[in-house]
């Protein structure tokens, strides 16, 4: 099967021959003085263009190119224009889909892998774990999977060491593997990489990557509040979360962090309650072992979506 990729590169912006230029002579004409001088100077203009489109690259090295991947490309970014030394900063993996195409969260469901990312930095800097924003369902009736769509950013909290030196950039790199999928899934590896400044004075944000990281920070779950009162229970091949968070909840659904724990296929029933209400999650038929509490996220039929951490009510825990 033909495997359709898009290829992205750096694309004349202007395209300059002496044959368009109005001041040149065919190449069979006697050039009068003017009209040599005229060419000579068109020629010392396009070196000129060239330079500065040297130049204007070199500024603008702070930001990766985008790299293609199955069905979409890849890039890595980052929120401000320099590292400082001593202090955290943030990076992205900030991904494009081709319509109808998908990758996966951390927990991927039913079939999948979620992105993987194997980091090359400097001496001095350190990456934190990649922060997943809320997923949504994908999949058949049969098969659930949970991922993204379109456009996804995964923010990637760093850290400077003080010592770190302030002579040459950082460079950055990091190798991600990710998988692709529609009806079929497509394997897909990028090398990404990228410079950023090191000083001592606090970093300025980057206003070319400041929406994806606003977007990206929008789609990312909030711990619940604490005020929130969650308890789990089992019956019957289920799991039952009761939850109270003073107001009636119309929808809900829960997405589990651990794979294998919930039937991700199985309909997820909700009674809403006065100041709450309860949802009904049927255990996995590969839940090989007890499991002492549920962790996810959670969203509601207010567009909120939230993560929780609830242990079992009863003494003891959940059996398989």
């Amino acid at each position: 099967m033909l495997v359709r990729r898009a290829i992205f590169g750096l694309s004349p912006i202007f395209q300059v021959s002496d044959a368009g230029a109005a001041c040149c002579a065919p190449t069979n004409t006697k050039i009068a003085p003017e009209r040599d001088f005229c060419r000579i100077s068109f020629r010392n203009a396009r070196l000129a263009f060239a330079l500065g489109f040297v130049l204007l690259a070199c500024a603008t090295c702070t930001r990766a190119e985008s790299t293609a991947i199955p069905h979409g490309t890849l890039e890595l970014v980052a929120e401000n224009q320099w590292i400082t030394a001593g202090h955290d900063f943030n990076l992205g993996l900030h991904f494009e889909l081709e319509s109808g195409w998908h990758i996966y969260w951390i927990n991927p469901g039913d079939s999948g892998e979620p992105p993987r990312v194997k980091w090359q930095l400097p001496a001095g800097l350190t990456a934190g774990a990649l922060q997943w924003p809320t997923p949504r369902r994908l999949g058949t009736p049969s098969i659930v999977d949970f991922g993204y769509q379109d456009a996804v950013t995964l923010i990637v909290p760093m850290h400077a060491e003080a010592n770190l030196g302030l002579r040459e950039p950082g460079k950055i790199a990091a190798q991600v593997k990710v998988l692709v999928c529609r009806e079929m899934c497509i394997p897909g590896s990028a090398q990404l990489s990228l410079a950023l400044p090191v000083k001592s004075e606090s970093s300025a944000p980057d206003a070319r990557t400041r929406n994806l990281f606003i977007a990206a920070r929008k789609a990312l779950p909030r711990p619940a509040p604490t005020n929130w009162k969650f308890n789990l229970d089992e019956e019957r091949g289920s799991f039952v979360l009761n939850a109270n968070v003073g107001r009636e909840i119309n929808q809900a659904n829960f997405f589990p962090l651990a794979e294998s724990q919930i039937s991700n296929a199985a309909a997820q029933k909700l009674v809403p309650a006065a100041a709450g209400f309860r949802l009904t999650l049927q255990k996995s038929d590969q839940l090989l072992k007890p499991i002492e509490r549920l962790k996810g996220v959670l969203t509601l039929s207010d567009g909120g979506s939230y993560l929780i951490d609830v242990p079992f009510s009863k003494t003891g825990t959940a059996k398989n």
